[in-house]
């Protein structure tokens, strides 16, 4: 279940909120609608997943799951990409 906000710094210095979350808890219904939407607003204001994944204290996977969930657009993978040798 969620608990209060509590203020946390991210990498750019901004304050930003974080839904307390019990670790491993299971988080349904509104409590999940409200994270999903804090999350998604978090994600495309330039935020990575796995950060928003430290943050709130949850898996990577999950918070994957969860921006999916919520219809939020996922960036491509960062740095160099490999070319086909010809």
């Amino acid at each position: 279940m969620l608990g209060t906000a509590l203020p946390d710094q991210d990498r750019r210095g901004q304050g930003q909120h974080v839904a307390e979350l019990k670790k491993g808890s299971r988080v349904t219904g509104e409590n999940r609608d409200q994270l999903a939407t804090d999350l998604r607003k978090r994600y495309e204001g330039g935020e990575s997943i796995r950060l928003l994944a430290e943050s709130s204290g949850r898996s990577y996977g999950f918070v994957h799951r969860i921006l999916n969930e919520s219809g939020a657009t996922l960036r491509g993978r960062g740095g160099a990409t490999r070319k086909k040798s010809s």
